[in-house]
């Protein structure tokens, strides 16, 4: 007994080939590990300077707790000041490490050639465009680190829109 073999579908139908990393993405995704770095300096920085954060948030909290006090308004015990202080440098803590794995995880979606990963990661610089307007007039460090990285994502999308790496990301549309 013989057997025809299965037919596999015309030449027409077949998935064009991925075409190599072209030098865009590469330097992107090359750009996005620096991110992720400077991220991590962030982390460093702000366990570095964790006390003198502490200290500034403090310091509001009195600030505050004497306007609050002048205007008969309930105020912040000094439990809640010292709470908040922690609780300030553990979510700076934690939203840098949510930057450096969105960074990476960006890199590695990008670097695959992911359609959807191009445009996550374009939203990703309108948010960081939105924050460095809302921290470019506090705390110089905080201004140049959210600048340093927003200029890194400025070069990462436009390197990940160039004609070459469309080509890479979607190359059904070429």
């Amino acid at each position: 007994m013989t057997y025809q073999s299965y037919p596999t579908g015309s030449a027409g139908n077949a998935m064009p080939q991925r075409p190599p990393q072209p030098q865009t993405v590469v330097n992107a995704v090359r750009l996005m590990f620096a991110g992720a770095a400077l991220g991590v300096l962030g982390v460093i920085f702000t366990l570095a300077f964790s006390g003198r954060i502490k200290r500034a948030v403090g310091k509001a909290a009195v600030k505050s707790n004497a306007t609050l006090r002048s205007e008969g308004k309930k105020t912040l015990t000094v439990a809640e000041i010292h709470s908040l202080e922690s609780a300030t440098v553990a979510i700076l803590v934690i939203v840098l490490i949510v930057g450096v794995l969105l960074w990476l995880w960006m890199a590695w979606a990008n670097g695959k050639g992911g359609s959807w990963a191009r445009i996550v990661a374009t939203v990703l610089f309108a948010l960081n465009t939105i924050y460095l307007v809302l921290v470019a007039s506090r705390a110089a460090v905080t201004a140049i680190f959210v600048g340093l990285s927003w200029l890194i994502g400025l070069a990462v999308i436009f390197l990940l829109w160039r004609r070459e790496s469309s080509a890479y990301i979607n190359p059904r549309l070429q």
